[in-house]
């Protein structure tokens, strides 16, 4: 297996409104369970012989519903059609950072590159956090900022994160998967609903990706030139608000994309469904679809 390993006490020198800003981000020499995943990864093989075409009908590009214990299709739509798949990256992004082993309560600067083309985030240039809050608000909140910074931590340039992205895809057997950077914000960031599945089964290896992507609420600490402030996030998977237990999971949205969710879900008797929603026209219609499918699913098995 080709592993990635960061240089153990490597520094990154960025310039942030004209000043240097020295980052150490050193290796931990001792494993974390939580956060690394296993050092072979299982096979995992989608079974498309049962699969129905005539479910209910969506309003979706792509979609896909997965038995997530035996990988059995239980719908697919235009499941092998690649598209752009938005934020959905960032999953991949977690993997490749985890698989460093750095240590997560060392902590980075934000920096004004970090910044660009993502005005949406309350992260701005100068504010210094932990590689953990950095991972919360990158996988619960979509943050481009945290993303970018995390990307830095790792190989110190976003392309060449890139790279150990599709290295990783590559090792994951996902063909039809590839990235030019760590956010999902280039359209040119692409996959199937097919392989998006087995991505995010592929992170159920990583506890603190699952961790992450099943949590409603939390706070992050930001260090900022005045004193610590502490900033609630929320998920943006309102799947969360659902009959079922969402076990793992993350949205996505670009306009090339629209609107994008993939969910591991859980019914009260212990069944699991993986589904995948691709290229809704509206950000609660993928919420909506993904719901409808499940709910039939269920029946199904």
């Amino acid at each position: 297996m080709r592993k990635y390993l960061a240089t153990a006490g490597m520094v990154i020198t960025l310039i942030v409104g004209g000043f240097l800003v020295f980052d150490t981000v050193p290796v931990v020499e001792t494993s974390q369970a939580e956060a690394r995943g296993t050092t072979s990864v299982p096979a995992y093989t989608l079974d498309f012989h049962k699969a129905q075409s005539r479910g209910p009908a969506l309003r979706l590009k792509s979609a896909l519903l997965v038995n997530y214990d035996n990988g059995s299709v239980i719908f697919a739509k235009n499941a092998d059609e690649v598209r752009p798949i938005a934020s959905i990256s960032k999953l991949m992004s977690a993997m490749v950072f985890l698989d460093q082993q750095l240590d997560l309560d060392s902590t980075i600067t934000i920096t004004q590159e970090d910044c660009r083309q993502s005005s949406k985030s309350r992260l701005r240039a100068g504010y210094r956090m932990t590689l953990r809050d950095l991972l919360y608000t990158s996988l619960m909140v979509s943050d481009n900022r945290s993303t970018r910074a995390l990307a830095r931590a790792v190989a110190g340039s976003y392309e060449d994160f890139a790279a150990l992205m599709n290295g990783k895809a590559r090792q994951l057997g996902l063909a039809h998967t590839s990235f030019v950077e760590p956010t999902g914000l280039d359209e040119r960031n692409v996959s199937t609903a097919s392989e998006v599945a087995r991505m995010l089964y592929h992170t159920r290896s990583y506890p603190l990706i699952s961790r992450i992507t099943s949590t409603s609420n939390y706070r992050v600490k930001v260090y900022n030139r005045r004193r610590p402030v502490l900033k609630s996030i929320s998920n943006t998977n309102l799947l969360m608000h659902s009959p079922y237990d969402v076990l793992a999971g993350k949205t996505g949205y670009i306009r090339a994309s629209q609107y994008c969710l993939v969910s591991l879900v859980q019914n009260r008797t212990g069944e699991r469904l993986t589904v995948v929603a691709l290229g809704a026209p509206g950000a609660m219609t993928r919420f909506r679809e993904a719901r409808k499918l499940v709910d039939w699913g269920f029946k199904q098995i």
